[in-house]
């Protein structure tokens, strides 16, 4: 395991989101924390190795509501496993009749993938725009500061206030969390 100078962490051969690979036989281990600045066009630059663990399969990530004040930005691929595997289960229980009596469930689920993700773009230098709907949801003005978290799996940006909350209400448990994915 080696660490590159912008803190991701590598942990076998395999290219991110391979083909027939799920996010758990990923090679990135994405891990570190930036600062970053919202342009008036509410674009931000990632950090290289970031934007090239997401980008191993090709130019377009995927763009995510994670909680408010946050955003998570996943490889494409990777992302359009999980996606399709989950729908799939979904499908499948409601041709058993096993969703039966839970059309709400089913319609919210459903609401919220329509509006929860979207493809997006990382142009050069690994530059993301982030678009309308998802600007609100990030709860950040243009000129403003950002976090870029490397998140294992994925790359988060957070509103900086937002992010301090997470970290005061997380960090008390993280030796066990540690101790209990790495034992």
């Amino acid at each position: 395991m080696e660490c590159g100078p912008t803190g991701v962490t590598h942990h076998s051969s395999w290219p991110v989101g391979s083909p027939g690979r799920t996010m758990s036989a990923r090679a990135e281990f994405i891990l570190g924390e930036f600062p970053r600045t919202l342009d008036e066009r509410f674009r931000l630059s990632l950090p290289p190795d970031f934007a090239e663990a997401l980008l191993a399969d090709g130019p377009e990530c995927i763009l995510a509501k994670e909680r408010p004040g946050s955003l998570s930005l996943w490889n494409a691929r990777a992302w359009q496993v999980r996606l399709d595997n989950g729908v799939e289960l979904v499908r499948q229980k409601m041709r058993a009749g096993k969703l039966e009596g839970r059309i709400e469930e089913v319609q919210s689920l459903s609401r919220l993938l329509s509006t929860r993700h979207k493809t997006v773009p990382l142009a050069g230098r690994g530059r993301l725009s982030v678009p309308e709907g998802f600007r609100e949801f990030l709860q950040v003005e243009p000129g403003g500061e950002v976090i870029v978290v490397g998140a294992g799996v994925c790359v988060e940006i957070w509103n900086p206030r937002a992010w301090l909350a997470y970290l005061q209400q997380t960090m008390p448990d993280f030796r066990q969390l540690f101790d209990k994915l790495s034992g």
